[in-house]
């Protein structure tokens, strides 16, 4: 994918997510929603993560935070100042404005913008990918395959794939392993199972149920990524020769 691509990509994933944001956080409450016992402290969190992380590569593709200049602030300024007039806004569609919510945007914001001051767009991907699969799988008290059973397969099988190619991203650009070799495969599927083995771990902690279905999805959609990429990088070097 060439920098003009992902810039594009970026820039039409935004506006697609931030009106999709703008819509879910002016209608009612939906009451799955209610009855999973969702934290919308850490919702906000999450969702405003994402939303600077794809405005922020969105403007500069290539470039890290600098704090030293004004586009890291004004960034800040014009998400901070959107969540504050999002939350202003509800009170006139039934909901209430909640200033611990605005908060919780307000973290998430500056959370992102000192991550990317430190990360490129791959990292800061994964990072961001990571950190939203971790958060939503323990957002909620109830246990989600049993309310949401197809929503939560889809989730478990299609988030782990996603981060997996993050992941296998960064590995082609930074590091050495490269496929077909055995330490490819292992680094491959070091991260990505690391990650499911925390997320499943911490929900364990605090008192959250999961079925054996979610860790056989999501180990499914990890496996399936890199063993679609194992044998792609296979077939080309024997096509050619290599």
């Amino acid at each position: 994918m060439s920098l003009l691509q992902r810039q594009k990509i970026t820039l039409v994933s935004l506006i697609l997510y931030w009106s999709t944001l703008f819509v879910l956080s002016h209608i009612p409450v939906p009451q799955f929603v209610r009855r999973a016992g969702v934290s919308d402290k850490c919702l906000h969190f999450i969702a405003y993560l994402i939303l600077v992380f794809l405005f922020w590569f969105a403007v500069k593709p290539t470039r890290k935070v600098k704090w030293r200049r004004l586009t890291a602030w004004w960034m800040l300024l014009v998400v901070a100042g959107y969540g504050a007039v999002d939350e202003l806004l509800q009170r006139y569609v039934g909901r209430t404005c909640d200033i611990e919510d605005f908060a919780a945007d307000l973290v998430g914001i500056i959370t992102g913008l000192i991550l990317f001051s430190f990360f490129t767009f791959w990292p800061a991907a994964l990072l961001v990918a990571g950190a939203t699969i971790f958060g939503l799988t323990n957002v909620a008290r109830a246990n989600l395959a049993e309310l949401m059973p197809a929503l939560n397969a889809m989730f478990n099988l299609f988030s782990y794939a996603i981060f997996t190619m993050l992941w296998l991203q960064v590995i082609h650009l930074n590091l050495t392993p490269k496929p077909p070799k055995p330490k490819w495969l292992m680094v491959s599927l070091a991260l990505p199972l690391a990650l499911l083995l925390a997320t499943k771990v911490f929900s364990v902690i605090i008192g959250r149920t999961f079925g054996p279905m979610d860790v056989i999805l999501a180990v499914s959609g990890i496996a399936t990524v890199v063993a679609a990429s194992y044998l792609t990088t296979l077939f080309r070097r024997r096509a050619t020769g290599g």
